[in-house]
Parts: C-alpha cells; structure tokens; sequence
C-alpha cells in the first residue's frame, strides 16, 4: 500500500526485486550492450565529453530536468516501469517516512536525475543506466551477467584483465574510473552547485555500484574515505530498490512538498 501524505510504498518484500534471472529478454540485451561497450577507452572519452564544466552547455534547474525526464523508463530495470517522477516520489517517500534528514530525502528524489543523459545528450541507454563497476581492472563475477564481459575487448587485455589493472591497491574510488552512466554525470553536475552533504555525493555517485556496496567486491581498491562513506550507500540503497512496487504516488497531491525541497538544496540553476 502507498502511503498517502509521503507517497512511501509500504511494506516491500525484499524478495520481490533484482531477479535477473526472471527478468524482460530486454533486460538481458541491455546488459549485453553495457558489458560488451563499457570499456576504459569509452569511459574516459565519455568522462571528457559529458562531466566536464565546459562540455555541460544546457541549463536547467533541479526541479526542471526532474519534470523533463519523466517521459524516459529504465530499460535495465526489471522491478517496474514506473516514470522516473514516480519512482522518485517512491524513493523519497519511504526515506522521509522513516525520519531521515531532509537532505537524505532531497537526495532520494533526485538521484536518477542524469539520466538526463539519454534525452538530452543522445547516449544509448547502455551508457546511462543499469549497474555501474571498475573498468580498467578485472571484471569481477559480483557483477550482474559477468558472463556478458566475454565480449568487452578489455577482458583479453593484458593489463586491464588484471586484479589492479591501471590501478594502484587502495588508491580509493575516486581515482577508479567506473563505467558510465547517469550516478557519475549527476555527482559531477551537483557536487559544486548544492546544498548537499558529502554523504550524500557518495549515495549519489555508488548507489549502483552493487558488486561493491552488496557484494563486497573491489576492496582492495578502496581506502580509507571509502569505508566511511560506505555504511551511508547502503543506507540509502534500499529505499531506491525497495520502495519500488505496483502502486504509483499522487503525484499531483505530492509536488508542492517536492518542489519546495528541491529548490532549498539546488537554489542555483545547474549545468547539464
């Protein structure tokens, strides 16, 4: 059931979601795409094209470019086919339900907002959503389908097939090029133009990054920072993957409440 003054869904079973091996044949092909094209080469490319400050040219503000995306569904997704306004209502509805921070549910409602990617930016959706990993070292098996990478060129590399591969051990996550999509671009279009903390940059730029925050994989390229911000990940990531469910928020009744938040983190107009 939803809750009607947060638009929190109620009581999601947790066995109810990421089922890949039940998911729509066009999640499947999605991840082919991804895992086959997600290689260091593009993701530095795409890095230089599309998060530096000179390359970003559209101007919006927050609340505009959530309202903008709300005609884009997820094809990596296999829990809902929910508008992204929705599944951001749902996101920041259960967060607020449960008492957390206004900054926390601020950033619950505009986490996917880089999917601005895909309609502003032209990118196929294998380079703007789904799970996000380490390119330029060893795939790990963590990562959902790792079969799929048997068709990326970087897996027969003789240094990029590698444990570390480019990297040194414990460098930290900033200093790993992770493949692209829409969690890097947005980390890089808020974090100098909001009110945000910097637990919150962190949710924002690894909430899709499972083979680590669930699984427990690349390790030995994280430090210190890493490990602190770690705990507030995987706070965050089940209000994105489980408040998903059947029932859709009045969206509606719950824009004023929205929009007003929005605006108190993200006063500036934003460059995407």
């Amino acid at each position: 059931m939803t809750d009607v003054l947060t638009g929190a869904t109620l009581r999601a079973p947790r066995e109810g979601f990421r089922k890949y091996e039940e998911a729509p044949k066009r999640v499947r092909d999605f991840y082919r795409l991804n895992h086959e094209n997600q290689t260091l080469d593009f993701v530095l490319d795409a890095k230089s094209r599309y998060t530096a400050p000179e390359n970003r040219r559209i101007e919006k503000t927050m609340w505009d470019m959530v309202q903008h995306l709300n005609a884009l569904v997820d094809d990596s997704d296999p829990d809902t086919s929910f508008t992204q306004i929705e599944h951001a209502m749902q996101t920041a509805g259960r967060i607020r339900a449960d008492g957390h921070p206004d900054w926390m549910v601020a950033t619950g409602f505009i986490h996917d907002a880089g999917k601005a990617l895909a309609m502003d930016h032209g990118l196929p959706q294998w380079a703007v959503v789904g799970d996000t990993f380490p390119v330029g070292c060893a795939f790990s098996d963590s990562i959902v389908y790792p079969e799929l990478f048997a068709g990326n060129p970087d897996s027969g590399h003789s240094v990029y097939s590698t444990t570390n591969g480019v990297y040194q051990e414990h460098c930290g996550l900033d200093n790993v090029h992770l493949s692209f999509g829409h969690d890097e671009y947005l980390y890089h279009v808020v974090k100098d133009d909001s009110l945000l903390p910097k637990s919150a940059l962190s949710m924002i730029r690894y909430h899709s990054f499972y083979a680590w925050h669930r699984e427990g994989a690349y390790t030995h390229l994280t430090n210190a920072y890493d490990e602190e911000m770690l705990p507030w990940v995987q706070l965050f990531n089940p209000y994105d993957l489980y408040s998903k469910s059947d029932e859709r928020p009045d969206v509606r009744a719950l824009e004023p409440f929205y929009r007003e938040l929005v605006e108190r983190f993200f006063p500036s107009t934003l460059l995407w």
